[in-house]
C-alpha cells in the first residue's frame, strides 16, 4: 500500500503498534498473578528501561526495513500469540519478540536485509541470543511465514481504522481496546476463514 511510504503515516503506525503492544504487555503482567505463564528464551531477567515505542522506532530506523515489513511483523506477533497461548506478550519478553518478529519479516519480505549480528546490535542483545530467538520464533510460528495479500490488507485496514481513534489524544484508544485478561493481541484473524471475520478475544 503506497500510503505506508508516507513518513507521517509510518509514525502513526509505530505509535499505534507501540501503544497496542504495551497495553497487551501490561495487561498480561497483571494476569501473571492469576495464570501460569511459561518462561521462554524471550524472557529477560529485568524489564528493559527503553520504552516500547522508542525501541520500535530504533528498530525501524536502523534496520532499514520496508514499511510493509512492520505490518508483517505485527501479523507474525499475532500468529505467535495464537499458537503459543502459554507465552503471552509481557513486559519481560516484548522487546525480544519485537526485534525477532521484525528480523524474520525483513528476511522473508525484503530484498535486502542485514545479518543476525546486525539485528542483535540494533536490539541490544548478543548474536548468540539473536540466533536462539530466531529459531524459537520460527518454531513457535510453525514456520508459517507466508502472508497473503488478503491477510495483509485486513491488518492494514484494521490499523487504519484504529489509528483514527488516536486523534487527538492517544488515550482515546481506550475506547477501542478491551484487553481485559487476554493472553493474545487485541485482535486475531482466522486466516483459514476466507471471509477473514474478526474474532473478538474473550475478556
Amino acid at each position: 500500500m503506497a500510503e505506508l511510504e508516507n513518513p507521517i503515516v509510518m509514525n502513526k503506525i509505530i505509535t499505534f503498534l507501540s501503544s497496542l503492544v504495551q497495553r497487551v504487555a501490561e495487561s498480561n503482567d497483571l494476569n501473571s498473578q492469576f495464570q501460569i505463564q511459561k518462561v521462554s528464551v524471550f524472557h529477560g531477567l529485568t524489564i528493559p528501561t527503553i520504552s516500547i515505542q522508542s525501541y520500535l522506532e530504533r528498530i525501524f530506523k536502523y534496520a532499514n526495513c520496508s514499511p510493509s515489513c512492520l505490518i508483517v511483523a505485527y501479523v507474525y506477533l499475532d500468529r505467535f500469540t495464537q499458537k503459543q497461548p502459554s507465552l503471552p506478550i509481557n513486559s519481560f519478553n516484548v522487546h525480544r519478540l519485537l526485534i525477532t518478529s521484525v528480523m524474520v519479516a525483513a528476511k522473508f519480505m525484503d530484498d535486502m536485509y542485514y545479518n543476525n549480528a546486525y539485528y542483535a546490535k540494533v536490539g541490544g542483545i548478543s548474536t548468540a541470543e539473536m540466533n536462539f530467538l530466531e529459531v524459537d520464533f520460527l518454531f513457535g510460528l510453525s514456520f508459517n511465514l507466508n502472508v497473503t495479500p488478503t491477510t495483509f490488507t485486513t491488518y492494514c485496514s484494521y490499523l487504519q481504522r484504529e489509528m483514527l481513534l488516536l486523534q487527538p489524544p492517544l488515550d482515546s484508544i481506550d475506547a477501542s481496546l478491551s484487553l481485559g485478561k487476554s493472553l493474545k493481541l487485541h485482535l486475531c484473524f482466522d486466516e483459514d476463514d476466507p471471509s477473514h471475520k474478526q474474532q473478538q478475544l474473550a475478556v
